[in-house]
């Protein structure tokens, strides 16, 4: 590792931390969604899909968009100027590798079932395997949420290595 002045390491603390920061609080939202929000849809399909029509319900869609923009946008940052911290750097490139495989799954797989399930919601024409749909939904975010809480944990120790090169 090439000698790195305190600029460069405050900067990747910065970066690094915000994004942990922001991770953290994503994952707090997550948590608050899965446990709250979820069953009650879930609970009765499809009379409760009402709630996640927008303007009928808690129109999430803007909430993630926003928030997943800006810690995709500080994780980056947080890799740029942590580019020159080799295990740093390899570290978050796996930490980023894993949370846009789970992105991708999320946007196949659970983004694509909430819209269905909207369109339910909007014309009440619904399958007969609806309730297993929603079983299987709500599974796999326990799955999701944790996975997304893993790779955020991972950040931890990768801010306390690049916090002890002050030292």
């Amino acid at each position: 590792m090439e000698s790195l002045t305190s600029n460069y390491v405050n900067r990747a603390e910065i970066w690094l931390c915000i994004s942990t920061l922001i991770y953290f609080l994503m994952n707090g939202a997550q948590i608050f969604e899965t446990l709250v929000f979820v069953p009650k849809w879930v609970s009765s399909p499809p009379d409760h899909f009402k709630l996640l029509l927008d303007g009928n319900g808690a129109s999430l869609k803007v909430f993630w968009i926003i928030f997943h923009s800006v810690h995709e946008i500080t994780f980056i940052l947080a890799l740029v100027f942590c580019w020159k911290i080799d295990p740093v750097r390899n570290w978050l490139i796996i930490l980023m590798i894993a949370h846009f495989a789970v992105r991708a799954w999320t946007l196949a797989f659970f983004a694509s079932n909430i819209i269905d399930f909207q369109k339910i919601a909007a014309t009440q024409m619904f399958s007969k395997d609806l309730v297993d749909r929603t079983s299987l939904w709500q599974t796999l975010n326990y799955i999701r949420v944790a996975l997304y809480i893993a790779i955020s944990c991972g950040f931890i120790p990768l801010c306390i290595k690049v916090f002890g090169m002050r030292a």
